[in-house]
């Protein structure tokens, strides 16, 4: 069948939009736009819809059996449907039953992408309204199986993959890309995936394919990147210079790059190299230390005490550990107006070695060195906890089962209530189960962690275990960054972010014994958080989008985008 092309003009709108719904913690389409600009015009749209079986097969258009008797003769629809007309709250309903049905969290993975590929706004309205049940399923733990089994569950391409074949032509590359307004991008080079490490070519959206040193993939046929063993020094650094360049000069200097899942020895220095020229962040050094620090300023209202009053003590000297122990010192020194120097003395790690003491400096990489404190060495993380007598335990080692029996009945021994997150991913690599810190600390830890844990019944008590997920912070730290059109990050956004995130931990949820707000009200957390980083933005001069809107909760609200659907003319 032809395609009918129908352009608007003159005032008239492609899709009738019904600003008033709402969806997810009242967030509204007020301008009927669907992401954070001011530059995009809205009215006279001047973008074509194809119509018939095209837009039937393009997943930003079709409705399915949505479409009203009125859209199925205006568009070429009248008998490529069956008769019945079904709203998408009734698609929705269905889904969901049907999405209960699997037993396999990864066949609910592929469901999701499956729809995805067919129906977005369906997908993402799915998503929102049901953010907790299935935000497990297409991110932590689930995401992890479907990354390592990605070649073999492949079917159609979602994101865009720059090789070593592409060297040269990444403007190009990018040029392919059908949409051209955009504002936000995740790169990723597969190299330390969640806990699971080398992961290659098999994870999104943007990947950075320089090979990779995992053998099981360089062997496997249905392995979907480069067979070669990873490129290292000048090449891996002129592959990545030239796509932060090309990134620039395409989508101008507004766009904000997120890095994500780089290997430590990169991801230090591709975040030092590039912050102070391109609008960057990292979500597993920035974005998991400010989720980690909302925490922490949550959790002192049950243990009680300032943040200054703690001692902290990591297993995990990595990206994260030494990304959440930076913020957490930086925090300490703005409440004291003391230098940060300072304030790290409180902080300490111990990593594969044993602690970080002083007298390792000469042989530590260099973005562990700052934590190298006088004291003699200590080789086992238990008997670093009763020597250093932390009252905060953080885990971020990436292996599983190290918060041994010992070590948190050890933390209970001198903490009326210990604070214990174990932070690593996927569930198999924490630290220990949610279990099992409130057995061995007799129902007295303050507990959470990277990856969901069932509720747990101790004593004829119920503690519900909060998790510390990236997910409460960069997406409105992005929307932040996005809506006042800021051209750096700086640390005092992601305070800022996470600020806002322990703000919004009620009384109700203390009792829970939560020190996280729950992920239904994911939509209006977002909101405070870009307000609070916007504000952060413009207090600091480096805000473009002038002039500073009146309301900034309300102004984030309007530019987030609503899956419901719209009413074709």
């Amino acid at each position: 069948m032809e395609s009918s092309l129908k352009v608007i003009g003159d005032g008239d709108s492609v899709l009738d939009i019904d600003s008033k719904s709402g969806v997810g913690g009242g967030v509204q389409d007020v301008y009927g736009e669907d992401c954070a600009t001011e530059e995009q015009l809205v009215t006279p749209w001047t973008i074509s819809v194809a119509s018939g079986y095209s837009m039937m097969r393009d997943p930003r258009y079709n409705k399915g059996l949505a479409f009203t008797e009125k859209e199925r003769d205006a568009h070429y629809l009248r008998g490529l449907l069956p008769p019945a007309i079904s709203s998408q709250e009734l698609q929705e309903k269905k889904l969901m039953h049907n999405m209960r049905q699997y037993q396999v969290p990864l066949q609910r993975y592929m469901a999701m992408m499956d729809l995805q590929e067919r129906n977005e706004r369906l997908f993402y309205k799915l998503l929102i309204d049901n953010v907790e049940e299935l935000l497990p399923v297409v991110y932590t733990p689930t995401v992890g199986e479907a990354c390592q089994k990605y070649g073999s569950i492949f079917r159609r391409s979602q994101g865009l993959y720059i090789s070593l074949k592409e060297k040269g032509k990444i403007i190009e590359v990018l040029k392919n890309w059908p949409e051209k307004n955009i504002q936000v991008i995740v790169v990723t080079d597969g190299e330390r995936i969640l806990g699971l490490g080398d992961l290659g070519c098999q994870c999104l959206p943007i990947t950075i394919d320089v090979g990779t040193n995992n053998e099981k993939m360089l062997n496997d046929e249905f392995y979907i990147g480069l067979k070669q063993r990873r490129a290292t020094g000048q090449e891996y650094a002129d592959l990545l210079h030239e796509f932060m360049c090309a990134v620039k000069q395409n989508y101008g200097e507004k766009i904000l790059i997120q890095f994500e899942d780089f290997a430590n020895h990169n991801a230090f220095e591709l975040l030092s190299k590039y912050r102070t020229t391109h609008l960057v962040f990292n979500d597993d050094i920035q974005g998991t230390a400010s989720v980690v620090l909302a925490g922490l300023v949550a959790a002192l209202k049950l243990a009680g005490g300032a943040l200054s009053e703690h001692t902290f003590l990591f297993l995990g000297a990595g990206e994260a550990g030494t990304g959440i122990a930076e913020l957490i010192a930086l925090e300490m020194s703005k409440q004291m107006k003391v230098p940060v120097e300072e304030t790290r003395k409180k902080i300490w790690l111990v990593d594969s070695k044993g602690l970080i003491v002083s007298s390792r400096k000469e042989s530590l990489q260099h973005f562990k060195k700052p934590w190298a404190h006088e004291h003699e060495p200590v080789k086992e993380l238990l008997d670093a906890v009763k020597a250093i007598k932390p009252t905060v335990l953080i885990g971020s080692s990436g292996a599983g089962s190290t918060f041994t029996k010992d070590v948190v009945e050890a933390m209970a021994s001198f903490n009326e209530k210990p604070v214990i997150l174990a932070l690593s991913n996927p569930t198999s690599q924490s630290e220990c189960t949610a279990e099992e810190a409130y057995t061995w600390t007799k129902g007295r830890a303050i507990f959470a962690s990277g990856s969901p844990f069932e509720p747990v019944e101790y004593d004829g008590k119920v503690f519900v275990p909060g998790q510390a997920n990236n997910a409460y912070i960069f997406p409105g730290l992005g929307l932040g960054l996005v809506m006042s059109g800021a051209i750096r990050v700086h640390d005092e956004m992601l305070l800022a972010a996470s600020e806002a995130l322990a703000g919004e931990v009620t009384e109700e949820i203390f009792d829970k014994g939560l020190i996280y707000p729950p992920f239904s009200s994911i939509r209006k957390i977002s909101a405070q958080i870009a307000a609070k980083v916007a504000a952060k933005v413009y207090e600091l001069g480096l805000a473009t989008r002038l002039p500073r809107p009146e309301n900034l909760v309300k102004y984030a609200e309007s530019c987030m985008y609503s899956p419901v659907y719209r009413c074709y003319r």
